[in-house]
């Protein structure tokens, strides 16, 4: 038996593994109870840097580590203890712990804190390093963060930066990160000579549209590329902008795209009612909400001879957003169709056109690829989203995405539900006449969208969808609403339904509500329009 290496037995194994663990446990207690004793003590020196060092080299995810560390940088460096050797010093200190963990937070937080608190620092150098990171792990998105903060201070152009992105996308279409550095370069390189809300020029954008879906078709399973042509067509945040305005003789209330604090430093300009709009006396739309897409004002101005006007708002940072006010009877409205994606030019819906064949051609092989039937709907809405056929043959798509993906088959409802929101909206909106009951039944909506364009109906029919009780909040938006129609539904319980300032008439039937809870909230909602006629 001389000679022979003696292999631990499990029991014995664990035995000494608890050891270790126990002896590592207890120096980091030990070193941490003198650390924040230290620091307690305002004892910033070169021992409390050192014990740092100790602790953050095993584990870099320690931000208050971090923290202190830099505490007695710039401590040691006012009292001349030290100079620019200890930032030197812990930009390789960083490497060490990037070692350990390549997408720790704190060490790459600390390396730009570093390099933009020391003096001339190699921006060159870092450039390198950024590249040998992402030779090891391409995919590594802290690092990408990184580049950019680096690329930004070097002054390294946006040509450079996208040749570099474009080579590693060729080395590899699985890159979420390259794909979306490209996205970020594409603007400041080609930009839309005349639209400013659109990202690139169109002739940019064919050519791209045509290497995305080389790399999506070379991997059809992979998510990275679709995902980057969701953006080429415009399936992105909507621009802010006035969404809705509606003024009576007595409130006023007005939506936007986006969320805002319409009490902030923004402005009303060259209106009639300048004066009152600028009062800084708005409430928002979700009681206690500081930022919301719907704002209210109370008001007592004569409305009743104003002509047509033009509503321009101003951002905070200057952005201005403007609206054509009609007049009604007994009130003055203004509503906007939403920019639910682009508008193509006839040289990109043709290249839009032949992907779409390419993608029915690759369905043919793999009839259950789910990016190409998903890409296949966004193809057909990008082509023409008011197109009845194609607007069914996404819906089922849809319906099929949930039985082959049945993990997002959520998903895929709320996709198909803001589908046809969007469609019954802008049919709605075209009609011209507000006052008609926008029509959303029996659309098996799970969700509802746009809810801040949805803050002038006065009528709105949801019968016969599929909405819960988690739906009811964002009923808060229909401010103007009278009648809602919310039988054969989902709904369990009336607990969280929001309460709505015009609302005198709700349907119910059909829905999984008590008998008692239903009259009680009937008995409410009477009692609420008794006080309002008193």
């Amino acid at each position: 038996m001389h000679g022979r290496l003696k292999v631990r037995t499990t029991e014995e194994e664990q035995i000494r593994k608890k050891k270790e663990q126990e002896i590592k446990t207890k120096a980091y207690k030990l070193g941490m109870s003198k650390i924040f004793k230290k620091r307690q003590m305002n004892e910033l020196d070169m021992e409390l840097y050192e014990l740092t060092s100790k602790i953050l080299s095993s584990n870099p995810d320690i931000t208050t580590l971090w923290n202190i560390r830099r505490d007695c940088i710039l401590h040691l460096i006012a009292k001349k203890k030290e100079n620019r050797a200890l930032y030197d010093k812990d930009l390789s200190f960083t490497e060490q712990c990037l070692r350990v963990n390549p997408k720790s937070y704190g060490a790459w937080h600390h390396r730009c804190w570093v390099l933009d608190t020391m003096q001339n620092p190699d921006w060159k150098k870092e450039i390198a390093i950024c590249t040998q990171y992402l030779k090891i792990d391409e995919r590594n998105f802290h690092c990408w963060d990184y580049r950019r903060f680096v690329v930004d201070r070097a002054g390294v152009s946006a040509e450079k930066e996208f040749e570099f992105c474009t080579e590693k996308i060729e080395t590899n279409f699985s890159n979420y990160s390259s794909w979306h550095y490209r996205s970020k370069l594409l603007p400041k390189l080609f930009p839309h000579p005349t639209d400013p809300s659109r990202p690139i020029s169109e002739e940019k954008l064919k050519e791209e549209l045509v290497l995305v879906l080389n790399a999506a078709f070379t991997e059809p399973n992979d998510s990275s590329a679709w995902f980057y042509q969701r953006w080429l067509l415009g399936y992105s945040q909507e621009e802010f902008d006035i969404a809705v305005f509606k003024m009576t003789k007595d409130h006023i209330l007005i939506a936007f795209s986006q969320a805002i604090d319409l009490n902030a430093c923004g402005y009303f300009h060259d209106t009639n009612f300048e004066t009152i709009l600028n009062q800084r006396r708005w409430a928002p739309g979700t009681e206690g909400a500081k930022y919301d897409t719907i704002w209210t004002l109370r008001h007592n101005a004569d409305v009743s001879n104003t002509a047509d006007f033009e509503l321009e708002y101003v951002t905070e940072a200057g952005k201005s957003c403007k609206m054509h006010i009609c007049r009604t009877i007994g009130s003055l409205v203004g509503i906007k169709i939403p920019k639910f994606g682009y508008e193509f030019q006839t040289a990109v819906l043709d290249v839009l056109k032949n992907q779409l064949s390419d993608c029915n051609e690759l369905l043919e092989l793999e009839p259950e690829s789910k990016w190409t039937l998903l890409t296949s709907a966004l193809l057909m809405r990008a082509i023409n989203r008011t197109d009845k056929e194609y607007h069914q043959k996404c819906l089922d798509i849809l319906q099929k995405l949930q039985t082959i993906d049945s993990l997002r088959a959520g998903y895929y409802k709320d996709l198909a539900s803001k589908w046809n929101i969007e469609m019954q909206l802008e049919k709605w909106i075209r009609g011209g006449n507000l006052g008609n009951c926008l029509n959303l039944s029996k659309l098996n909506l799970t969700t509802i969208y746009y809810a801040q364009y949805l803050s002038v109906v006065e009528d709105i029919n949801l019968a016969g969808n599929q909405l819960t009780d988690r739906n009811l909040a964002k009923l808060g938006a229909l401010k103007s609403c009278t009648k809602i129609n919310l039988s054969d539904n989902k709904i369990t319980s009336l607990e969280t339904f929001p309460k709505l300032p015009a609302l005198k008439e709700i349907l119910l039937k059909g829905n999984e509500i008590s008998v008692e809870e239903e009259a009680e909230f009937q008995g409410r909602l009477n009692a609420d329009d008794e006080s309002e006629a008193k």
